[in-house]
């Protein structure tokens, strides 16, 4: 049976009615702090609706909100009829963000983005079949190498939809290239992306543009990116040395400071 703990009495556990804080910001807030600091630990089951609205002198709606916000931001899991409990860590739900893709590539002056080859080609059945057109058709065959501060960082190969209208080879080395895509500057024909990582071994090419001996690590990003019209405009995959990235993120409440 979930324990049913006392609400914390210290004066830092009381909605300031002269913040500019909303009253639900300032309970969630509350009730986060005592779940980070073990006055409700996993498994508990917080007070009732009605505890905190004679505890806190807030509205039922003001609670409402408040158990709303934490519940989106998984710190706690709400049961029809039974009441709300702190959930527990669950690594399952872990994400892990580009952020630090995005801090390799936030200077402009230390990315240089060498384009190695570029051409028309006929879609195999495995690109057609990722660009939703039909094999044979044409398609742009791109290479490039991303470099930091002239050092080799990714090696980038990418198939783009075939457009005569357009001069797509150019407008693709800002849209696609990383530098573009993770500092969210420059025009962009994109909507949304897929993207996927994988652990992979060096092949001989690719360890002779990335400057490194075999046998070697890897990680390999694969993406598909759609146009305005959520039709597939580009499949591709950047390949990276292991040692480039590290991927961190952290699962259940912080402990409040």
């Amino acid at each position: 049976m979930p324990r049913k703990k006392k609400l914390a009495t210290n004066g830092s556990d009381r909605i300031d009615r002269e913040s500019f804080e909303p009253a639900y910001a300032q309970l969630a807030n509350i009730l986060r702090h005592q779940v980070a600091t073990g006055v409700f630990q996993p498994g508990d089951q917080l007070p009732s609706e009605s505890q905190l609205v004679g505890r806190y002198d807030v509205s039922p709606m003001t609670v409402r909100r408040a158990i709303n916000l934490l519940s989106d931001q998984g710190v706690i899991s709400t049961a029809q009829g039974r009441g709300c409990f702190v959930r527990g860590v669950e690594l399952g739900a872990a994400t892990f963000g580009f952020k630090e893709l995005q801090d390799l590539f936030s200077n402009k002056q230390q990315t240089q983005v060498k384009l190695l080859e570029a051409r028309v080609v006929s879609a195999d059945e495995r690109t057609a079949r990722k660009l939703n057109i039909n094999p044979g058709e044409r398609v742009v065959y791109l290479r490039r190498l991303l470099s930091i501060e002239n050092r080799p960082a990714f090696y980038h190969r990418e198939y783009l939809v075939y457009d005569p209208t357009r001069p797509v080879v150019e407008s693709e080395m800002e849209v696609t290239s990383l530098q573009g895509l993770f500092s969210g500057v420059g025009e962009t024909v994109l909507k949304r992306g897929d993207l996927s990582i994988e652990a992979t071994i060096l092949n001989e090419e690719e360890a002779r543009q990335l400057q490194v001996i075999l046998p070697s690590a890897a990680f390999c990003i694969e993406h598909v990116f759609y146009d305005l019209r959520d039709k597939p405009i580009s499949w591709g995959w950047f390949i990276c040395h292991s040692e480039r990235l590290r991927f961190t993120t952290s699962v259940g409440v912080p402990r409040a400071d």
